[in-house]
């Protein structure tokens, strides 16, 4: 992970609407391609997701096996722009916000293709665009699986998994606010099951995250952050979110939770998970 957070914040920056944005998200593009075309693993894919301004969205797919739930995937998503809050155009390594997801879930989705995962419904891994500027990448997302009918069991979002506060011990913190309450339990679960530290529970206080495109629209989404939002990163949306302050050991945390929350969700089939996977 470390390997490719610190390829990923070699771009000036990752604005949604400028040609660091899209070269960002051409790279980010090749590395999912890759993983793909070099584990020979058949049942997933990657597209594209295009948007009217330069940035665009990924969705990475592992088929599932059983077609009666090729409409109900799972989502795991994170978002791979950056911003600087004093200026667009300025440095914004955006290690932590949200290079540290982007690279969490990238991950998962590494470790699975390799394994050749074969869920029994569509396992969806999702890189958003433009999340800085208002949600807008998971919002078009989101709006457009609503428009096609798509039943979404269930989304979970990774955005800033790498760093640890000074005022409480490294943990979880399961937000509960803007989501999903019975989706939220289940997280929770998965964290104590999958994790080796605590969990808390925090607030946003606002639509915080790209979970709040997915609520807003109508599925079930939950979002699990770095620390207590009383105790966040100071360096995040400024030239010092650099990887000097990440915890890759924490990042490792969040990879258990959305490596759970894939199996599990992955395999159930309404009524019981399958346990001869």
């Amino acid at each position: 992970m470390k390997v490719a957070l610190t390829e990923f914040t070699k771009f000036y920056n990752r604005y949604y609407n400028n040609d660091n944005g899209l070269k960002s998200a051409k790279w980010l593009f090749k590395q999912i391609s890759d993983l793909i075309e070099e584990s020979e693993t058949t049942g997933v894919g990657v597209l594209r997701f295009d948007h009217n301004w330069k940035q665009f969205s990924i969705i990475a797919r592992f088929e599932g096996r059983d077609d009666s739930l090729d409409n109900e995937p799972v989502i795991i998503g994170a978002h791979q722009d950056s911003l600087n809050m004093w200026l667009p155009f300025l440095r914004a390594p955006g290690a932590d916000d949200d290079g540290s997801g982007t690279v969490t879930i990238l991950e998962v989705f590494r470790a699975l293709v390799t394994i050749g995962f074969r869920p029994h419904r569509p396992v969806e891994f999702h890189w958003y665009s433009a999340e800085e500027k208002g949600l807008l990448g998971s919002q078009a997302i989101a709006q457009s699986y609503e428009k096609w009918n798509v039943d979404v069991l269930g989304m979970i979002q990774n955005d800033m998994t790498g760093y640890v506060g000074t005022k409480f011990p490294e943990s979880y913190a399961i937000v509960t606010d803007n989501v999903d309450s019975d989706l939220t339990d289940l997280l929770r679960t998965y964290a104590e099951e999958y994790g080796d530290i605590p969990v808390r529970n925090t607030k946003c206080g606002y639509s915080c995250s790209d979970h709040a495109s997915w609520a807003k629209a109508g599925y079930r989404s939950a979002f699990a952050i770095e620390g207590d939002l009383t105790d966040d990163n100071p360096y995040i949306h400024t030239s010092n979110d650099d990887i000097s302050h990440i915890n890759f050991d924490h990042m490792k945390q969040f990879a258990k939770l959305s490596l759970g929350f894939a199996v599990e969700l992955g395999y159930y089939k309404g009524d019981q998970v399958d346990d001869t996977r």
